[in-house]
């Protein structure tokens, strides 16, 4: 029983503590309508029907996060979050299109069709441990949970308003508007910072990258997408943590990394992971042939497929991770070929299959990639070794190869990056062929009579079987 009553007084001390700490503290500031520029018919209709009926049902409901940021910075919004005083479970029974997800997180979907409204009820202060013997003997449910490292594993520990803007990330992501009266609420100074374009973690920074390190990748994210900058004290620990992101599932990794460089803006989202130290532990196969100059073909190489994936967003065309990973690590993979060619005397496809299994395991390792993207990447990495072979019918059964066009616009990067005669040649050639009438496909491929005849494999004699006299 003393036990008991020491762990509750335990536990009662670390909230207090937490809820005393100094985490940029400020008064609340209250923006009325005609100080800023949010307008009701910027955001979506379904997110207006969830506010309202949460305000008619006597609940608090704000529409908060990235919604509010990008609405006063003049953005198109790509989603809308609501929170609110509203348990999960009695969102689960205001709205019949309402499901409950996530274990760490309990959030609530309001499903509309293709439009799904996350809301999330109001965090309050959690506190700091592991689960006891005495908490397994009363077999209570932990709303809490907390790692040795200060990661959070756990955390469905519901609050305030006040105390929710503090649990919040950014302080430009802990604005809160309502449609009950117009107004912004501003716990943190979030809109000094959005007007200022600074990057600022609400609270201890090591305390806060600790419990999740995600955060340290969403402060670069939000730095190259809105063009700010990092606040000092909420960038000093980011190398020195940066290791942290290696007890990150690999799953959650991947689904980062795709925000961080297939979202518009993954070039300058590169050269910021890379000064902070973030990207070796997303891409060791990478960073550790990193140069003094970063000149060397592969960094050229990624720095080139991030800029025309930008680019490719921009003017609203389809992207594939699958074509962006294949690229990144195509010069890893040439390596690894050929040091096991070498090594191994093996004959240089025997060794290209060998290496393309031993990069994607290791990459997979950091990034769960999804099998359906990595049967894509051998699809585009083998073509590569076909593309040179042209003669005969091969280019025509080449072209109509689904992943043909991909391994063509690889071929092309590769020319561009490597600066080389002979494939700058094979790239014109097949951009050529493959626009070209069948008369034309015809003269083509005839013009690769004296230059492809040096390059065919010198044909074997046919093995004949020696005459035997029947008698």
């Amino acid at each position: 029983m003393f036990t008991r009553v020491a762990n509750f007084c335990r536990k009662v001390l670390n909230r207090e503590s937490a809820e005393t700490a100094p985490e940029d503290r400020r008064p609340l500031t209250i923006i009325p309508r005609d100080q800023h520029s949010i307008s009701r018919k910027e955001i979506s209709e379904n997110a207006l029907k969830v506010l309202y009926r949460l305000n008619k049902a006597g609940y608090e409901a704000y529409l908060v996060g990235g919604g509010v940021r990008d609405l006063l910075l003049g953005r198109k919004p790509k989603d809308f979050d609501i929170t609110t005083n509203a348990t999960p479970e009695q969102m689960r029974k205001l709205f019949r299109n309402c499901r409950l997800v996530g274990r760490r997180f309990r959030l609530a979907h309001v499903m509309f069709g293709p439009e799904i409204i996350e809301v999330a009820t109001f965090r309050g202060h959690h506190s700091a441990h592991e689960p006891d013997d005495d908490d397994a003997a009363s077999q209570a449910p932990v709303a809490s949970l907390q790692a040795h490292n200060g990661m959070l594993l756990r955390d469905n520990i519901f609050g305030s308003i006040e105390e929710d803007a503090q649990r919040r990330d950014f302080t430009i992501n802990s604005l809160y508007y309502s449609v009950a009266d117009f107004t912004v609420r501003d716990y943190t100074g979030g809109m000094r910072d959005l007007q200022a374009g600074v990057i600022r973690l609400i609270g201890d920074p090591e305390t806060r990258y600790r419990e999740d390190p995600v955060r340290m990748l969403r402060a670069v994210r939000f730095a190259a997408k809105l063009n700010m900058t990092v606040d000092a004290t909420t960038a000093e620990p980011i190398p020195r943590l940066a290791s942290l992101l290696r007890d990150i599932p690999a799953a959650r990794l991947f689904e980062e990394s795709l925000k961080l460089l297939q979202a518009g803006y993954g070039e300058p989202t590169y050269r910021l992971l890379c000064e902070y130290q973030l990207f070796q532990p997303m891409f060791p196969l990478i960073s550790r042939n990193f140069t003094e100059h970063g000149d060397s073909h592969m960094e050229r190489m990624v720095t080139q497929v991030l800029k025309n994936t930008d680019q490719r967003i921009q003017n609203d065309k389809r992207v594939n991770p699958a074509f962006l990973f294949s690229a990144m690590l195509w010069y890893p993979l040439l390596e690894q070929a050929q040091k096991l060619a070498q090594e191994g005397g093996l004959v240089y496809f025997d060794a290209f299959s060998l290496a393309l299994n031993d990069i994607l395991d290791e990459q997979c390792r950091s990034l769960a990639i999804p099998k359906r993207l990595t049967t894509l990447m051998r699809d585009i990495w083998q073509l590569q070794l076909r593309l040179s072979r042209r003669q005969g019918k091969r280019a025509f059964k080449l072209i109509e190869h689904p992943k043909f066009r991909a391994a063509y616009d690889l071929l092309a990067l590769r020319a561009e990056v490597e600066n080389s005669a002979e494939l700058q040649r094979l790239t014109q050639w097949w951009g050529e062929f493959q626009v070209a009438a069948p008369p034309s496909q015809n003269s083509l491929l005839g013009t690769l009579s004296e230059d492809g005849a040096a390059h065919q494999r010198p044909r074997r004699p046919r093995r004949r079987t020696p005459y035997r006299d029947p008698a």
